[in-house]
């Protein structure tokens, strides 16, 4: 039996929720630190404020769903090799500050459980600090500086802390964008690289990849 017409309607919301979400990501690029509203965003689209959250359910899970596509979008650019090792990456969030905002909102929001954006952000987050810890246990690439094994709760503490740092700095370049973000966050990950380093000398580590107390630092 053909289902190219029950189809129909599946692929034509999709379509709406794409144009929505990239006249949304847009609107915010461009907004600077000031807010965006769902009207500024149904304006561009063509539609009502009511036909624009008809599509996503509440303006809180519109919003979440702005993140999840902007960074889908980042990935497609930089790799985690990127942005951990090459913290110049972080120069792009300069350009669109009212989406560094909106994601500094959203995630703050998502903390209650019973926010839209609450599973997404937890996710991206415990995605996130294993993807950085496996990056620190791998080691930086060839000719950028050299370090011994890492154990596993080393790593995963460097990843918490490198996270942490990413966000509060964002948060304190929106107040002052004289911050270099990139620089400052480069800096701290050598700090972290170099405590891990004494933190593996001092405790005897390299006997195995899972061995070893969590860093005092």
């Amino acid at each position: 039996m053909s289902t190219r017409g029950s189809r129909g309607p599946y692929a034509k919301t999709a379509a709406r929720r794409r144009k929505i979400l990239d006249a949304a990501l847009a609107a915010y690029a461009e907004a600077g630190s000031r807010g965006v509203s769902v009207r500024d965003i149904a304006q561009r689209v063509g539609m009502t404020d009511a036909g624009v959250l008809h599509h996503f359910g509440s303006r809180e899970a519109l919003l979440t769903a702005v993140i999840e596509a902007r960074d889908i979008a980042a990935q497609e650019v930089h790799t985690p090799e990127t942005v951990l090792w090459r913290t110049e990456a972080l120069v792009e969030n300069a350009a669109t500050p009212g989406l560094v905002k909106l994601f500094l909102d959203i995630a703050a929001a998502a903390a209650d459980p019973d926010h839209p954006g609450h599973t997404f952000f937890t996710e991206r987050y415990r995605g996130l600090r294993e993807q950085i810890a496996a990056l620190l246990l791998a080691g930086p690439p060839p000719g950028l500086r050299s370090a011994g094994p890492l154990s596993r709760c080393d790593a995963d503490w460097g990843a918490r802390v490198l996270l942490a740092a990413t966000d509060g700095l964002q948060i304190q370049w929106l107040l002052e964008p004289s911050i270099d973000m990139a620089g400052d966050l480069g800096r701290l990950r050598e700090v972290v690289l170099d405590a891990l380093e004494r933190e593996r000398r001092t405790s005897g580590e390299g006997d195995g990849p899972d061995s070893g107390p969590q860093p005092s630092v």
